[in-house]
């Protein structure tokens, strides 16, 4: 066994992630197996890891990624992979090397890569109807509007065709239920809450309220008034929200970005009682930890802790654009006709591939079936990395797990790469990320952990990392 590990090793690479519950190792080191909140975080490949590469790359795939680095805006540091096909948890780059999928393009691909369902949808409705504008009616539309509000907590919907799009339509509303609740006031609130090691997206009210600075000092000044709080420090914010001052307060119950980390109930209800005593808004951002992966179909009701607006976006038109902010009919009621728009938001063709994703997705055995992996994950984890000097904690929810580092994590991600599994970074680059779709097996778990820890020795020698 040791040998077919270290022959993988050679020409493979892997990094997996763990759900929560307390651990610690004989050496004191924490791991985390909660089987209530995780934490989260998905960081993009930097430039610096692409720069050595273990395996030359193709003609092919040079060809492909010289032309981009021609064409394309510099916005992205991608890993040197060209992909050409995907089935199931599995990718395919254009020289046929298959890839273990452990990253669901950035937990999007819930069902996998061509799920039959999903493509008869698509197929099915492209043949039929793409686009006609919100200044029509569509079926689709229609359709998964009621769907989605059977489904949760809200009385509206209103679809938008991203994560920072939703999160954008969610500030205007809490601006407008504040203008609304109260006409006489000349100032009503307009500053919002938003905590640290938080991700919201990269448009500029979204952007104002994500936390990490290097994201928002190119492009300042952003939107002003969002005051930042420590995430889970319940005294900060009974301080910081405050009446006529906070319009709402911005967070994720499972943060994906920041680090895999997971909001307390205690802290989520405070949030709901000090927003409820001071007139503010409680904005759930669900758009990684939503629909299935925790399982729950909303990360929040492991918390028992219910928003007034809740934003999702990336699983749920199964790699299609699309994004939903859901709301109580007391904001829904301070929103006028104009007020908000979008010409693409809500299409035939996205909805009713979104309905196919929902149908699976919405069922109590997918969902007890994403719990049961998640814990089998864990334990995996646990089992063969438990005693690595380099690992720190490992925490997660469901199939959102990560693995916290003493050390950068780039180095196993590439290794794991070269070895056929696909893996992410978060945090500050210390942490190992597992989005897996959500139907991958427990054989194919087993394998991303079998190349995980045949690629562990990567860290050693590697710098270590702040806390």
């Amino acid at each position: 066994m040791m040998h077919s590990l270290q022959t993988l090793y050679m020409s493979h690479t892997c990094t997996p992630i763990n759900p929560l519950f307390a651990f610690k190792s004989d050496r004191g080191r924490r791991f985390t197996f909660r089987a209530e909140v995780p934490k989260v975080s998905s960081c993009l490949v930097s430039y610096e890891q692409q720069k050595v590469e273990a395996n030359p790359l193709s003609r092919e795939s040079e060809k492909v990624i010289e032309i981009e680095r021609n064409v394309f805006v510099g916005t992205y540091a991608r890993a040197p992979v060209v992909f050409k096909s995907g089935k199931g948890c599995k990718l395919y780059d254009v020289d046929g090397k298959e890839y273990l999928d452990m990253t669901a393009g950035i937990a999007v691909n819930s069902l996998g890569h061509g799920d039959p369902d999903w493509i008869n949808a698509v197929v099915e409705q492209a043949n039929t109807l793409t686009h006609v504008s919100n200044v029509y009616y569509s079926l689709p539309q229609v359709t998964l509007g009621k769907r989605l509000v059977e489904c949760s907590f809200a009385d509206r919907v209103f679809f938008t065709n991203s994560g920072t799009e939703a999160n954008e339509a969610a500030i205007k509303f809490s601006r407008k239920f504040q203008r609304h609740s109260h006409p006489d006031k000349k100032n009503p609130a307009t500053e919002f809450i938003s905590f640290s090691n938080s991700f919201h997206g990269r448009t500029m009210g979204a952007l104002a309220l994500t936390s990490k600075e290097h994201y928002r000092i190119p492009f300042e000044p952003v939107m002003p008034g969002v005051t930042f709080l420590e995430y889970g420090n319940i005294k900060e914010a009974q301080k910081a929200i405050q009446p006529g001052k906070t319009a709402a307060v911005f967070v994720e119950p499972i943060q994906g970005e920041g680090g895999i980390y997971s909001a307390t109930k205690d802290f989520l209800q405070l949030l709901r009682t000090v927003c409820d005593d001071a007139g503010a808004l409680l904005v759930f951002d669900e758009v990684q930890c939503g629909l299935g992966r925790t399982g729950h179909l909303w990360a929040h009701e492991a918390f028992g802790v219910i928003p007034d607006i809740m934003t999702l976006a990336k699983p749920l038109a199964g790699g299609l654009p699309i994004g939903v902010v859901l709301t109580t009919e007391k904001v829904a009621a301070a929103i006028n006709t104009g007020d908000h728009g979008s010409t693409f938001a809500g299409g035939p063709l996205v909805c009713h591939a979104a309905l196919a994703v929902l149908d699976k997705i919405q069922n109590p055995d997918f969902l007890a079936s994403v719990t049961r992996k998640g814990l089998f994950l864990k334990e995996l984890l646990l089992e063969k990395l438990g005693d690595n000097s380099h690992v720190k904690e490992v925490r997660g929810f469901g199939l959102i797990v990560g693995i916290e580092l003493d050390v950068q994590a780039s180095p196993l991600v590439d290794a794991c790469r070269d070895a056929g599994l696909l893996v992410l970074t978060a945090g500050k680059g210390n942490v190992v990320r597992l989005v897996p779709p959500l139907v991958i097996s427990e054989q194919e778990l087993e394998h991303a952990v079998e190349v995980l820890t045949a690629c562990a020795p990567t860290l050693d020698g590697n710098s270590s990392t702040s806390s």
